[in-house]
């Protein structure tokens, strides 16, 4: 089975290399796909990412932009900021072995240890688990050819892997691997654990009762 890693970039200077070199060994090919960083990220990605491709900014464009250059036939979105655990290309191939099953996510883990911090990805765990809706956050792997029949990302400025699940959802089931990612806890520690979480919900409540995401998108940039 063939992964390709695409990677959204903006300005992930301290931590593009070490997600790289984490995903070369299980990876077939990595796109490292950046929106116009204004640090060192490019030159960084450079020599251990297979394609480096520009975008304007927008992480549902960047990927749609590195999964229609993407050779591999498991599309694995991986945020910059995001560690993959040890042997993920194995999971995702135990995980994909049900030909019914079209995608998948990561559970959540993060790279701060605190009681808060655990609360909050079991919470997200939880959630995956009783409602099969993985955020991006997760580390979202799909057949590719499920992924263009599912439409792809949408060309929308928020919401994009929400939008992506329910449409996978349509034509085929998902898994979650109990193998955690390692996802920065940064803007938790920046906003505070309360007002980032409860941000985060208001935003996912709001759009999943009929918000845009173009109105909704205004809001999402003063809570990062």
């Amino acid at each position: 089975m063939k992964i390709s890693v695409i990677i959204p970039c903006l300005n992930e200077e301290k931590n593009i290399r070490t997600v790289l070199e984490a995903c070369r060994p299980g990876a077939h090919e990595i796109i490292v796909v950046d929106g116009g960083s204004q640090d060192q990220s490019v030159a960084k990605a450079s020599g251990l990412a297979d394609l480096i491709l520009s975008s304007p900014p927008g992480r549902g464009r960047q990927q749609a932009l590195g999964a229609r250059h993407a050779t591999g036939d498991v599309l694995l979105f991986l945020h910059a900021d995001t560690l993959p655990p040890a042997g993920f290309e194995r999971e995702i191939s135990r995980m994909l072995q049900d030909p019914a099953v079209v995608f998948g996510a990561f559970s959540l883990g993060a790279d701060y240890s605190s009681l808060a911090m655990e609360l909050i990805c079991f919470g997200a765990n939880l959630r995956t688990r009783l409602f099969d809706m993985p955020y991006g956050d997760q580390a979202i792997f799909v057949r590719k050819e499920a992924y263009w029949r599912a439409g792809g990302f949408a060309n929308i400025p928020l919401m994009e892997e929400v939008d992506l699940v329910k449409k996978l959802l349509r034509i085929g089931g998902f898994k979650l691997s109990r193998a955690r990612v390692r996802s920065s806890a940064r803007r938790w520690l920046q906003d505070g654990y309360l007002r980032r979480t409860l941000g985060n919900y208001s935003l996912m409540l709001r759009y999943q009762f009929g918000a845009k995401p173009e109105d909704l998108h205004g809001r999402y940039k003063n809570n990062r």
